[in-house]
């Protein structure tokens, strides 16, 4: 596994987390006289900082980055459920990956919002994702050309790329369990390993057949 690759998306996220971080550690306070050199700065109140989020910085990478991962999975799966000549069984694993990541979607966004972080940034906005780094995550030009296909050639480049989109998103659970701390987020990362994973194996079956 190219281990450069793999992590390239989370530093990039990294970044822009340990700035945000930086400015969430002062306010301006105009009737404090602030710190030296920072006129009108204080710093906050460390409790409600750390009441914010519990969360390791892995756990919110993963978290920020797997959502939008889900997002597009869930387009690339609607592309298919809309098309009457695709292959059942590709349907039936287009409907399969809908219901199971949607909810996992709302669990995730969820959390963030428990963590003080619902107004982050769109990490589609964000440098590594879906710019080849490794995440999986298609291309805007992949993904107008699973949208135009139809049938046969649609269900073999849906297969195709959802292979690699899954690829991707293992990759990502894998360093969330490696590094991150929060239990449910580690349990959820597990998930993604082993249904993405199965699926893998079915698709790989599916498309040798097709």
């Amino acid at each position: 596994m190219n281990t450069t690759r793999r992590t390239r998306p989370f530093a990039a996220l990294a970044l822009s987390l340990t700035l945000i971080g930086g400015l969430a550690g002062c306010v301006a306070d105009p009737a404090d006289p602030g710190m030296p050199g920072m006129p009108g700065m204080s710093q906050i109140d460390p409790t409600p900082a750390a009441s914010a989020s519990d969360a390791d910085m892995a756990d919110r990478m993963f978290v920020m980055m797997m959502i939008p991962h889900h997002e597009q999975a869930i387009e690339m799966s609607d592309f298919i459920l809309d098309d009457p000549d695709i292959d059942d069984r590709v349907r039936d694993l287009a409907q399969r990956i809908k219901d199971a990541q949607a909810p996992e979607i709302t669990l995730m966004q969820s959390w963030l919002e428990d963590w003080g972080m619902g107004g982050m940034p769109d990490t589609d906005d964000m440098p590594g994702m879906g710019d080849g780094m490794g995440d999986g995550m298609l291309s805007q030009e992949e993904l107008e050309a699973l949208g135009e296909a139809s049938g046969p050639t649609a269900a073999r480049l849906f297969l195709e790329q959802m292979i690699a989109h899954h690829e991707g998103a293992i990759d990502m659970a894998e360093q969330e369990l490696e590094n991150g701390t929060d239990p449910d987020v580690l349990e959820l990362a597990r998930t993604i390993v082993a249904t993405q994973t199965e699926e893998i194996t079915l698709m790989r079956e599916i498309l040798a057949d097709l």
